[in-house]
């Protein structure tokens, strides 16, 4: 049935009656405007850890308008990407500009997902009922991490070169289907202009309709079970307080309050990301790689080939798996093994499945080249935070209201990543890989042994309401 007409007053301004135009032939854009702008009411203690949420769309928006002009004037031929590149750098007006963008865009969009996630750790945005909002935003992230990957390979320098080289060929260490599985991401024998033709294809195609599709999903999931906030207390469930109209008492209208709000952080974002385009594009050498100013040489091995900056704390668990490592990761399941034999309170049949498990495992890792599990670990460590909403066992979400030495071991893990990252960029070293293989054991044992460290401790105990100071 058609939805019946609305009338204005004949002396309603122009704008008005424009609008009353649109909202009878468009009536859904005005509903879920209303649903997920005007009358979305959100949580009044957002702090400054949410507006990176909102910066993420911001980047992504950034890195689609500025992608679109590159690929104007961008050429994906094998020996004419490089000229095309400088090309624009050179002749195209303003070309320059969009060029450092959208290389500064790539590094900013991951410094604000980092952060946005490392909200999520520590305010408990995960939990119950969040978990699917969560596993959106870590699809999110290896659709992200798939795209600059692709996108690394177009400028066809030394390091973009070689350093395609270096991950594709990881995937033949896989048993079987190792090689095939290379040759096909490759498209030939090398990374070649075939590979290169295929990243583009998936860099500008392919892979943002995946990650479009994957935000619209994060953001209507969000908006359908609300946002969480800094004290984990839920403003929309049964207990929570509501007005005479039905609208939470410990929430705000959306808009204008957090578009408001959100403009602070988009203008401090958008001064330094200025000033990084402006004054220092390259970063020192980790936004844009000094070598990739020099044209790829498949006859000549840069003397250090590491990715960009924000693949390197994963690089650097790949570069941790040695002989040695293995020995360590198989006492770890030996000894997860015994645990769960004699420890835990699974039933004989249990317990007998993970014995065997154990052996099996062992048997693997014992088998197979470390090269494979140093792929493995590498992927385990993305997938792994897909798993996070049912590995924490804390009574409360919020960091807030956890034992004072959480917060220590939160931060010991910001400082394992960040140093981590910093040794993927280093070249290979004796105490570097020592140091790599502890901050390896420390990331995954964070994750595996927060069943049991989430739940130590003496909790504080949560508010009925969200706590606030008008400001």
């Amino acid at each position: 049935m058609a939805a019946e007409f609305k009338e204005v007053s004949p002396n309603a301004t122009a704008g008005e009656k424009l609008g009353n135009w649109f909202n009878n032939r468009f009536p859904t854009f005005g509903e879920q405007m209303r649903y997920h702008v005007t009358e979305y009411y959100a949580p009044k203690n957002f702090n400054f850890w949410y507006f990176f949420g909102s910066l993420a769309l911001l980047v992504l928006v950034i890195q689609i308008v500025t992608g679109i002009f590159l690929v104007m004037n961008y050429k994906p031929d094998a020996s004419l990407a490089f000229a095309s590149v400088e090309y624009i750098m050179r002749d195209v007006p303003w070309g320059w500009l969009v060029r450092y963008m959208h290389s500064t865009g790539a590094s900013a969009f991951f410094i604000v997902v980092y952060l946005h996630m490392f909200k999520g750790l520590i305010y408990g945005s995960y939990r119950k009922p969040r978990e699917l909002v969560w596993l959106f935003g870590c699809a999110i992230f290896l659709t992200l991490m798939a795209e600059a990957f692709m996108g690394y390979l177009l400028p066809w320098g030394q390091m973009s070169y070689w350093g395609a080289q270096v991950i594709v060929n990881l995937f033949s260490a896989i048993p079987f289907i190792g090689p095939d599985l290379a040759l096909l991401i490759r498209g030939d024998y090398v990374v070649s202009d075939a590979t290169l033709n295929r990243f583009f294809s998936f860099h500008v195609i392919a892979v943002p309709l995946v990650l479009l599709g994957l935000v619209v999903a994060h953001l209507l999931a969000l908006h359908d079970v609300g946002s969480n906030n800094p004290d984990g207390v839920e403003i929309k469930g049964p207990k929570a307080p509501r007005d005479a109209k039905g609208h939470p008492l410990d929430g705000i209208p959306f808009h204008p309050y957090y578009t408001v709000h959100d403009l602070l952080g988009v203008s401090v974002f958008l001064m330094v990301f200025s000033a990084i385009i402006f004054f220092a594009p390259e970063a020192g050498g980790y936004f844009l790689e000094y070598n990739n100013f020099i044209p790829a040489d498949p006859l000549k091995t840069p003397s250090h080939i590491a990715p960009v900056w924000y693949f390197t704390p994963f690089y650097s668990m790949l570069r941790a798996i040695t002989t040695e490592m293995m020995y360590a990761l198989i006492a770890c399941v030996v000894v997860a093994g015994l645990y769960g034999v004699l420890k835990s309170r699974l039933s004989v049949v249990g317990k007998g499945i993970v014995a065997v498990g154990a052996v099996l495992l062992v048997a693997l890792m014992l088998s197979i080249d470390p090269k494979f599990w140093g792929v493995m670990v590498m992927g385990g460590a993305v997938v792994i935070l897909f798993f996070l909403p049912w590995l924490d066992a804390s009574p409360v979400r919020s960091i807030r209201y956890r034992p004072g030495w959480h917060k220590w071991v939160y931060g010991a893990f910001v400082v394992v990543f960040l140093v981590l990252g910093y040794l993927g960029v280093q070249p290979p070293s004796p105490t570097g890989e020592r140091i790599s293989q502890l901050g390896t054991l420390f990331y995954f044992g964070f994750f595996l042994l927060m069943p049991w460290w989430s739940r130590a401790g003496t909790f504080k105990a949560v508010p009925d309401r969200i706590t606030f100071a008008a400001h």
